[in-house]
């Protein structure tokens, strides 16, 4: 399924209005047997510890929109949303063109506003007619008043495809990974407003995690907040509502704890976003962000223990200086570079480092260093830009450690002694760049005059003062 590999379309009938979501599982019941679905079984699906293969999702950029496209490991694809109704899905049609898209197996419409539903009339005619087809369509059930969503529906009717209304613990079966639905309840929220009803996804493969909330604002992620608690934390979050002021609020930053945000609108939106006031909540929690007006197409693969990022342009992710980078054209063919890798956020005191002879995992001694983020891959040359290549490590823990005399090295031996003397606070990061500089309480310089991490991909390993392994990550 997905990318180039052609399947049996599903032999389903056209529906005028949003059926009930028969193939799923609602309120403990699963009823999948009685319904068509476009992965198979629930076997199909593995537990969130047993990744395999990659993940890899697709914020495209489409100006003041947004649409995703992602590529499970087993090959299937999902698209959440179709851009703007100004470009008929112009810049998503080319954009799944280049990838070599030949089929929408999970075709998600976050809700039926029309700068989410923009495409979705020319994206089921295109696959229904010229490629292999849409297998599911799964909508909120909240109807809009518009040409666009009109459009919309007649073609899921000439072209017989199954739309699902889809609600809060409904099941998409999409292959390879495990896809849990969150929103919207029942009932609905605030008398059925569509950006308060979102469909909102969590998607995990193996320790990392996907958020994607729609245009959620205040009380839908309110619900979130209330109904999930930390079971949101997720490895990535989609800022809701384009980076609106009513979305991304502190309440679910702090229980999503992302290591990074990506936002979907245009540079000079006309709605001033993403707007300041989320990116100094951002800012505050220290929270690296993409921004599709100025990083381009930003593609983000999981391999299950870690995620790459990857964007057209080499732009500010500081959420503060996000506005001083260059605005990109939606539909620029630039080809991504991979920018940097976010390990996920894990429990400090349950995160086991894996065992460097594939036997018994070694103790994490510490149980409170964390690795935030690896950045191996320095912007231009990474021999001229040595001190952008970087691990940030944070002292998860309640108590100040003593890293005096602590190592870090890569797989290559190349090996770092922290100063005697450095303290890292409780909750507080230290940055650990590969040239040359002052040391201070947030940032150390190894010294090195040639770069260390491996942009393909490295281990971590701190060493305590009694020669205790603390810490060993693999990105």
């Amino acid at each position: 399924m997905g990318r180039s590999r052609s399947v049996e379309s599903l032999a389903v009938a056209a529906l005028l209005v949003l059926a009930g979501c028969g193939g799923f599982v609602a309120n403990g019941v699963d009823s999948s047997a009685d319904q068509p679905t476009a992965t198979g079984t629930a076997a199909d699906t593995p537990s969130p510890d047993a990744a395999n293969g990659t993940l890899e999702v697709h914020f495209i950029n489409v100006g003041q929109s947004v649409a995703t496209l992602l590529v499970s490991p087993d090959n299937e694809t999902m698209l959440i949303d179709s851009g703007d109704f100004t470009d008929d899905g112009e810049y998503v049609l080319q954009y799944l063109d280049r990838q070599g898209i030949d089929r929408i197996d999970h075709f998600v419409v976050s809700h039926n506003d029309a700068d989410h539903i923009g495409g979705n009339a020319a994206v089921i005619r295109h696959y229904e007619s010229e490629e292999n087809g849409v297998g599911v369509v799964y909508d909120p059930g909240i109807a809009a008043s518009t040409q666009t969503y009109e459009r919309y529906l007649d073609a899921v009717e000439v072209h017989n495809v199954t739309l699902y209304e889809t609600r809060e613990g409904d099941r998409i079966r999409f292959s390879g990974v495990e896809t849990t639905v969150l929103g919207p309840p029942e009932p609905y929220l605030e008398n059925r407003a569509r950006n308060e009803n979102s469909i909102v996804l969590r998607i995990e493969h193996g320790e990392t995690s996907f958020l994607f909330t729609g245009d959620a604002e205040d009380d839908q992620e309110a619900y979130l907040v209330d109904t999930y608690g930390a079971a949101l934390r997720s490895t990535v979050l989609k800022a809701g509502h384009h980076g609106s002021a009513s979305s991304t609020s502190r309440s679910l930053l702090d229980a999503a704890s992302p290591r990074t945000v990506v936002v979907s609108s245009a540079y000079d939106s006309q709605y001033g976003h993403p707007n300041n006031e989320t990116l100094q909540r951002l800012a505050a929690r220290s929270v690296p962000t993409y921004w599709t007006a100025t990083h381009g197409d930003t593609v983000l693969t999981s391999n299950g223990t870690a995620v790459t990022v990857g964007t057209q342009r080499a732009a500010p992710t500081d959420p503060l200086s996000l506005r001083s980078g260059d605005p990109i054209e939606p539909g620029t063919t630039e080809p991504v570079t991979q920018r940097a890798t976010y390990l996920p956020r894990s429990s400090p005191r349950t995160d086991t480092p894996a065992a460097t002879d594939g036997g018994t995992p070694t103790e994490n001694t510490s149980g409170d260093l964390i690795i935030d983020r690896v950045h191996a891959d320095a912007a231009g040359d990474d021999w001229d830009n040595l001190n952008d290549e970087y691990v940030v490590f944070r002292n998860a823990g309640a108590e100040p450690l003593d890293m005096g005399g602590w190592t870090v090295s890569d797989e290559a031996d190349h090996t770092y002694t922290v100063p005697d003397g450095f303290t890292l606070d409780p909750d507080e990061t230290v940055t650990l760049h590969t040239g040359s500089g002052t040391d201070t309480d947030t940032d150390l310089y190894r010294g090195s005059e040639r770069p260390i991490w491996n942009n393909g991909g490295d281990t971590v390993t701190v060493i305590d003062a009694n020669n205790e392994t603390v810490l060993e990550r693999s990105y």
